[in-house]
């Protein structure tokens, strides 16, 4: 397989280094990795526009509970990711082969993927907590694998095509979820489907399906996209390392303090980006009353705009350059969601009354306008530390970007949770993801994009 991998890298030519100064993968080796994303997004779209709607108007039957019970889950996913991410932290950026554990997380996100199956109508205490663990482990895993999967980056792609190789791996991330959302809704959830199936068990089969998805789509990144050498430290020994290098990359921000106002700016806008698309599809659920069919019909067109924003977050990148794309992807994402609150069944921007579909139209339109803006920040995100960190030490960094990222995920989800049970209203929660991205943003202005010399 070694050989293998370095056949696969050498296609690239000697002409192609990557970001960190190694062979750049082929081709085919990048879109492997880019189509791991393709992979594991369904999931994701499937829990913000089937799953925890069903979860919070179905099995639970109260949108404002739901909510409540959706953002605990999440809040716990995040506390859990916080206390595991140090040390696979520390394997991603010194442990050696990645694929490795990337295969094992594959397994437990197909697993916990299934989850969804054990939930039914008004369910019962005990069938909430088979669900929700599975959520939580499915949300824990994904992190993981995205802090793996993300460190690859740099040692596969040029410097100048990292922007664009991330937009790839996102548009195609929304694109694979569209088109599964789009089979999904012509089999099981149509009028006069070709398969008939009881009222329900298309919500609770959403999870196997995207199982099955990613079990499939994910083999390239394991046959075709190369890989570091074995480390011939123990896995101890690496843990120990790595946790002693961002302890001291962490003592030694002052003199990359730029970097230091990156990544505190990213941990917040990055989790307001998270939050968007944590509970915008349990807010139109319970503020429009949407059921399974208009719900999947909305996530394809939110999805397949987002898909757009991959591209465009890329092409924007690598023309403005990342700063700037940033700002126009986080300050397009807070104005269309903020708008978006605005919204209710019978009124429009708060102050207009309406009636029929007019508000749900308009709330559409922005709402598409807002899918594009989140997968270009995401997209964004990762090239703004590839173009300001030093060669020397990026994927100390990417390390350092992850390890924030991942432990305060919980920053969102347990906001959202404590104002909705305050305010006793699914808006009232929300206004806390629009805080997150206009701190970030606001941040984000002390910014410069230069690369700094390694200390």
């Amino acid at each position: 397989m070694a050989n293998a991998e370095t056949l696969i890298a050498a296609e690239a030519g000697p002409a192609e280094l990557s970001a960190e100064g190694g062979p750049a993968a082929s081709r085919r080796g990048r879109w492997a990795w880019a189509l791991y994303e393709g992979a594991r997004d369904p999931n994701i779209v499937f829990q913000i526009y089937v799953i925890s709607p069903f979860f919070a108007t179905v099995m639970m039957r109260d949108p404002v509970q739901g909510q409540e019970l959706w953002g605990d889950i999440t809040t716990y996913s995040g506390f859990i990711t916080m206390a595991l991410c140090p040390f696979f932290g520390a394997i991603a950026d010194r442990g050696g082969p990645r694929k490795p554990w990337l295969a094992l997380f594959t397994v437990l996100m197909v697993l916990s993927f299934a989850g969804t199956w054990f939930g039914v109508a008004n369910s019962p205490p005990a069938t909430l907590l088979l669900v929700s663990a599975a959520v939580v482990v499915n949300n824990v895993v994904f992190e993981l694998s995205n802090a793996f999967h993300g460190a690859m980056l740099s040692s596969i792609a040029p410097a100048s095509r990292i922007g664009g190789l991330s937009g790839l791996s996102y548009a195609l991330g929304s694109g694979a979820g569209a088109v599964l959302l789009l089979v999904f809704l012509v089999l099981f959830v149509m009028p006069h489907a070709p398969i008939a199936l009881p009222e329900h068990v298309p919500e609770r089969l959403s999870g196997p399906i995207t199982a099955v998805w990613m079990l499939v789509f994910a083999v390239p990144l394991f046959l075709y996209t190369p890989d570091r050498a074995r480390s011939p430290l123990s896995l101890l020994r690496v843990v120990r390392d790595g946790i002693m290098a961002v302890v001291a990359t962490l003592l030694s921000l002052k003199h990359y303090r730029n970097i230091a106002h990156y990544i505190g700016a990213r941990t917040l806008f990055n989790d307001g980006l998270t939050g968007v698309l944590t509970f915008g599809g349990i807010y139109a659920a319970g503020t429009f009353q949407l059921d399974a069919l208009p719900m999947v019909i909305f996530g394809i067109v939110q999805v397949f705009f987002g898909m757009l924003g991959g591209f465009l977050g890329g092409f924007i990148d690598d023309r403005l350059g990342s700063k700037r794309a940033l700002l126009i992807s986080i300050g397009g994402t807070a104005l269309c969601f903020g708008v978006n609150l605005t919204m209710g069944p019978d009124r429009i921007f708060w102050f207009i009354p309406a009636h029929g579909d007019a508000p749900l139209v308009v709330y559409t339109i922005f709402s598409c306008a807002n899918a594009m803006f989140v997968v270009a920040g995401y997209a964004n995100n990762r090239t703004m530390l590839a173009r300001i960190a030093p060669p020397e030490k990026m994927t100390e960094f990417f390390g350092l970007m992850s390890l924030s990222g991942t432990a305060a995920t919980f920053l969102a989800p347990m906001g959202v949770s404590f104002l909705t049970r305050w305010t006793h209203s699914q808006r009232g929660g929300m206004v806390w993801v629009v805080v997150l991205l206009a701190l970030g943003w606001l941040w984000m202005q002390h910014v410069r994009e230069e690369r700094v010399a390694a200390a």
